[in-house]
This record gives structure tokens, C-alpha cells and sequence, in this order.
């Protein structure tokens, strides 16, 4: 009884101390946000806000528990552009944590950076806001991401489909992005991202295991003498190829599977017509058997 009382106090102790120190990371991490952020430019990542925030990410992937697993070829040396494919918003929380000894700002929508304290911290860590219903803001925001880059200030995010897929089937990419990387010179890593949308469901309820493999490193000397829709073709492709082994039970392409329901559809509808020529048919067999017969009758009366 003496020894399960004294585990039980082990216990309760290192929990007393998780939650304390949850509770000054949170608290910390509110008085950063506070007191940060309100310029709408910067010029520098932050090295202080910078571990601010890897250091809340990594306790709420901790608390969540997400595994990360880093899979395929190594980062280059030197700046780069991350690509990925998007279905959660765990997706650049995961990459920037998981990569964190490469700091990478993401190009996000602008609403992230207003988010009370959180917005705030990410902006000192230099995330870009991006304007997709503006075309001259949104060319500003790729120009300012390849300045990063080519100044070495630090590593770019971006996700060419611009939103999640909620289907977690690739949708159709915004292939500008893809001129950050042409602009500034650098080599595009295509990082195939797996398990994110699980997090949520299996949060404080068991692991979740979530893949970061980085399936291809496009050099830039290869993409700088493409155009921005023949990379987009070789990323799809890359993530696609990638997509199907690790999850060989979904349909990944968006194209794909419009296609599939559309000729479903156009079965369904062949089939309706089918089925209703079948009926017509069949009624007038009837309606020809049945004057047949009233025409038998009617000469039978007269014959009596």
C-alpha cells in the first residue's frame, strides 16, 4: 500500500509539474505576442520569437500526440522553397517543427496573421501574407518571399493549392508560386505530407503518425528553364506518385475523380434512358396484345 501511495505521488508530481509548465509556456508565450507584432513588415527572423514558437508547437504536437517522421532525401544546403500538398491545419505546423534547425516562414492566407497573439509571434518569424483575390498584392508577396530568399534571410513555405482539401485530394495548383523559387534561384523541395488530418481526431486519444517525406528536390537549374505550369505538372506528378503508395486506397487527384463521377453520372443517365425505352416498349407490346384480343372478340361476336 506504502509503495502504490508513493508511485501515486510520483505520479501526481511530474503531472503537477507538466501542467505548470504548460501553463508558463502559455502564459509566456501570450505576454511575446503582446508585445510583438505590430509593424506590418519585417526585415529579420526573430531568433527569440522564433523559439517562442517552436517551442509552443512542439508542446501542443506533444499534448496531441503526433509523431513525426521525417522520410526520402535530406534538405539541401543553402535557401529553398517547400512545397507540399495541404489537408490540415496542422500541415506547416508540423513542417516548420519538424525542420525547425531550417527555419521556414510560410506564405499564408492574411487572416492567420491576425489571429490575437499567435499572428503576432509569426509575423517576427517573418510569415508572408497573400492576397489571391488581388493580383498586383499577391505578385508583392512573391516578390518579397524570393527577396527573403535571395538576401538568405531565411527558407519559404508555400502550398500551391492555396487552400486544404478536405477530400485530401490534390486540387488545382496556383502555379505562380512556383516563380518564388525561379525568382530567387533556389531549389524547390516537394514534400509529401501524410496523417495531419488525424491529429484533430485522435487528439489525447492515441499517437498519430504523421509522414514527412521529402519526395523530390528540383535543382534549380533544371526548373529555371521550365515554365511555372511544366513545374506544377512535375510537382503534381511527384506528389501523386507518392500519394498512391502511401495511401493506395484513395482516389488523389481531384481531376481524377471528377472524372470518375461524371462518368457515373453519364452511366446513371444512360441506364434512366435505357430503362425508359425498355418500359416504352413493353407498353406498347401491351397496348398492340390488347387491341389484338378486342379485335378477336369483336369478330367472333359478329361470326355468332
Amino acid at each position: 500500500m506504502q509503495i502504490f501511495l508513493l508511485v501515486l505521488k510520483i505520479v501526481l508530481i511530474v503531472l503537477g509539474g507538466a501542467l505548470g509548465l504548460l501553463l508558463l509556456l502559455v502564459i509566456f508565450g501570450f505576454l511575446s505576442g503582446l508585445f510583438t507584432g505590430h509593424k506590418d513588415e519585417y526585415s529579420k527572423d526573430s531568433p527569440f520569437y522564433r523559439f517562442v514558437l517552436n517551442s509552443m508547437t512542439g508542446l501542443v504536437l506533444f499534448i496531441a500526440g503526433a509523431k513525426l517522421v521525417h522520410e526520402g532525401e535530406e534538405l539541401p544546403e543553402g535557401r529553398f522553397l517547400i512545397v507540399s500538398n495541404h489537408r490540415s491545419n496542422f500541415d506547416p505546423i508540423v513542417t516548420w517543427y519538424k525542420f525547425r534547425k531550417r527555419p521556414i516562414s510560410f506564405v499564408t492566407k492574411p487572416s492567420n496573421l491576425k489571429v490575437p497573439f499567435y499572428g503576432n509571434i509569426v509575423k517576427r518569424c517573418l510569415f508572408l501574407p497573400i492576397d489571391r483575390q488581388n493580383a498586383r498584392n499577391a505578385v508583392k508577396t512573391i516578390d518579397k518571399a524570393a527577396e527573403y530568399l535571395i538576401n538568405d534571410v531565411v527558407n519559404v513555405g508555400i502550398y500551391p493549392e492555396g487552400t486544404r482539401s478536405k477530400t485530401f485530394q490534390l486540387l488545382r495548383f496556383h502555379n505562380g508560386a512556383f516563380k518564388i523559387a525561379q525568382k530567387a534561384g533556389v531549389p524547390i523541395v516537394v514534400v509529401c505530407l501524410t496523417g495531419t488530418e488525424k491529429i484533430k481526431d485522435n487528439w489525447l486519444r492515441r499517437r498519430t503518425l504523421v509522414t514527412l517525406n521529402v519526395a523530390e528536390i528540383i535543382p534549380a537549374e533544371r526548373h529555371m528553364g521550365m515554365t511555372t505550369s511544366e513545374i506544377g505538372c512535375e510537382v503534381k506528378e511527384v506528389l501523386l506518385r507518392e500519394l498512391r503508395k502511401a495511401e493506395p486506397w484513395r482516389v488523389h487527384d481531384k481531376a481524377e475523380a471528377d472524372a470518375k463521377e461524371e462518368a457515373g453520372a453519364d452511366a446513371k443517365a444512360d441506364a434512366k434512358e435505357e430503362a425508359g425505352a425498355g418500359a416504352k416498349e413493353e407498353a406498347k407490346a401491351e397496348a398492340e396484345a390488347a387491341a389484338k384480343a378486342d379485335a378477336k372478340e369483336v369478330s367472333a361476336s359478329i361470326d355468332t
